[in-house]
């Protein structure tokens, strides 16, 4: 018997964790009964024909898919187009966005014969042992015309998850999926964490024997999927600290984390971490009280601000701070209110993300009371509701795109910190930005790199942002931090007679080495790691006060050496430099 675990993934980078768990909790029980497991990956961005093609050609006799709301358009119509090609086989599906309707989900499909609901991998084990599927918990079934819905699973003792991590040929070039814990002790009703309540974890034996091996197998990222990952203190300050003792220079470690469960403790741990260690992801969602309340949100916001800025101080950890549009009580005046205050706290990426209505959560039951429209089909994202209108909406897509391109990409800080000295908000800078894009008609087509420079040097002249000159050398500032530049781009002052004196620069030993350590020196290397240019302003001093201030110089910038955390080459000032 053939068996075939299906993934449909975001993006070619990911990996699914699930499918993986399911087959390697079952593996010597299914070789036992003569089934054949394997694990197939694709991405919502492959074409359905070809996926079709693909699981076709394999003649498995049961084919499961991994459900979530970015792929369950996909799976339902690859599962219907399966079933007219293999009318024998069955089509098991699992995940959490098939168990809390699974009943729903056999009614309106024909073509799926089984549900399983929650956890997956004792119930998958028992399936395939054979066992009478009326006896299984977990699952929606089919039982000629009837369908049947088994009561829930006992919730799994963490530690009888096998580590599914062996060869990690499989994974090369994608972000590895780990997890210590299950569950969520808070109750958030747009998330459906909050509805298993029983929170374990895995034993720290075990996760430290397991980190190991992703320190000594030097994997570049490691992507914990712990809902939150320190609301057990001791737990997650045990794993931070064996990281930071186990460091291997290269592997990073992501975290979804609650910034004000944070404790002194666990920021004397981080200040000790090598720059890039791990990165943290901070759910915000809101400032706006009443929706904090309304939304079961346990958040103490000034110590979470508090955490933050301590974090950001140490300039070690990237700190990625998510936003939510189109909760209860938050109209577009509190959102911009939130927005604001979430802006500075200074974060390296501000996720603004809009209401997921998730089927199961506290937020689907309380639909009508808040006046909530939201798509239907996944990924059943708000339209509208008692206090956001649709144009509201579209005006919070606007400002994500332009936060996405502008703050996100970290390619236009020092830029974007200067021109906000003259605007009312950050909310109304990228607003406004947002509204020239669609003025112009830019929103419709495509940008290279370059373009967006040139795009927000016109949005600064043509709304009177600033100096228009200030602005320009600032834009030439932050294009050169992340590359040296083939082509200068047009628009950036001509470097005249300089470019001379800088070619002499790298050519005369006895001055670059003032500036440039490498060993050897060449100097056809040198150009090509570094570009110097003269300013004739301070640039932090400029950007801090918003006019041009400071002493004028030559900056070097070094490629070969970079921040470990925005991929920034590092800079070095130079007053003057004397050529003979």
């Amino acid at each position: 018997m053939k068996l075939l675990l299906c993934a449909v993934n975001a993006k070619y980078i990911h990996s699914n964790l699930a499918v993986y768990s399911l087959k390697a909790y079952s593996e010597s029980l299914s070789a036992a009964q003569g089934w054949d497991i394997k694990i197939k990956e694709y991405t919502i961005n492959h074409y359905q024909d070809d996926i079709l093609q693909d699981i076709y050609q394999e003649k498995a006799d049961v084919v499961v898919f991994s459900c979530y709301i970015w792929n369950m358009n996909i799976i339902y119509d690859i599962c219907t187009d399966l079933k007219l090609a293999s009318p024998s086989a069955e089509i098991w599906l699992g995940g959490p966005e098939v168990s809390y309707d699974s009943q729903k989900v056999l009614t309106e499909h024909p073509e799926i014969s089984l549900v399983m609901n929650g956890e997956g991998e004792k119930t998958f084990a028992r399936l395939l042992s054979g066992e009478v599927k009326g006896q299984v918990p977990g699952i929606t079934y089919r039982e000629q015309e009837t369908i049947c819905m088994n009561p829930p699973a006992a919730v799994m003792d963490m530690d009888e998850i096998p580590f599914v991590y062996q060869d990690m040929k499989d994974f090369e070039h994608k972000i590895v999926y780990y997890e210590t814990s299950r569950g969520c002790p808070f109750s958030c009703s747009y998330c459906l964490s909050s509805i298993d309540k029983t929170v374990r974890f895995r034993s720290l034996d075990k996760v430290f024997e397991e980190l190991d091996f992703f320190v000594e197998q030097k994997v570049p990222q490691v992507k914990f999927v712990d809902r939150t990952f320190n609301c057990n203190r001791r737990h997650a300050r045990a794993i931070w600290k064996y990281l930071q003792e186990k460091d291997n220079g290269i592997t990073n470690f992501h975290f979804e984390v609650s910034a004000d469960l944070i404790e002194d403790e666990d920021l004397a741990i981080m200040e000790k971490m090598r720059p890039g260690l791990i990165q943290l992801e901070i759910g915000v969602q809101s400032t706006f009280g009443p929706t904090i309340e309304e939304i079961h949100r346990t958040m103490d916001l000034d110590k979470l601000r508090n955490k933050v800025e301590c974090i950001k101080k140490m300039k070690n950890i990237h700190q990625h701070l998510d936003l939510i549009a189109g909760l209860p009580y938050e109209d577009l005046a509190t959102f911009r209110r939130s927005f604001n205050d979430v802006y500075f706290m200074e974060p390296d990426q501000l996720q603004l993300g809009f209401l997921k209505v998730l089927k199961g959560s506290y937020m689907e039951e309380n639909a009508k009371a808040y006046e909530l429209i939201y798509r239907h089909k996944p990924v059943y994202e708000v339209i509208s509701t008692k206090w956001f209108s649709y144009d509201d909406v579209l005006l919070l897509k606007r400002v994500e795109e332009m936060v996405e391109v502008y703050y996100n990409s970290c390619q236009f800080r020092y830029t974007l910190a200067y021109l906000l000295h003259f605007a009312e908000t950050p909310f109304d800078f990228y607003k406004e930005l947002g509204d020239y894009y669609v003025a112009n008609g830019l929103h419709e087509r495509k940008h290279n790199r370059s373009a967006r420079y040139e795009i927000l040097l016109d949005f600064a002249k043509k709304s009177g942002m600033g100096d228009g000159e200030i602005v320009r050398e600032l834009l030439t500032y932050d294009l050169y931090l992340r590359e040296n530049m083939k082509s200068r781009p047009t628009w950036a002052k001509d470097l005249g007679r300089w470019s001379r004196e800088y070619l002499e620069f790298f050519r005369r030993e006895e001055i670059a080495r003032n500036y440039i350590k490498d060993e050897p020196y060449d100097s056809r290397k040198a150009a090509r790691q570094h570009h110097l240019e003269w300013w004739d302003f301070d640039i932090e001093e400029t950007v801090s006060k918003g006019m041009r201030s400071g002493e004028a110089g030559h900056i070097l910038f070094d490629y070969h050496n970079r921040n470990p955390l925005s991929g920034d080459g590092m800079t070095i000032k130079i007053k003057h430099f004397l050529l003979d």
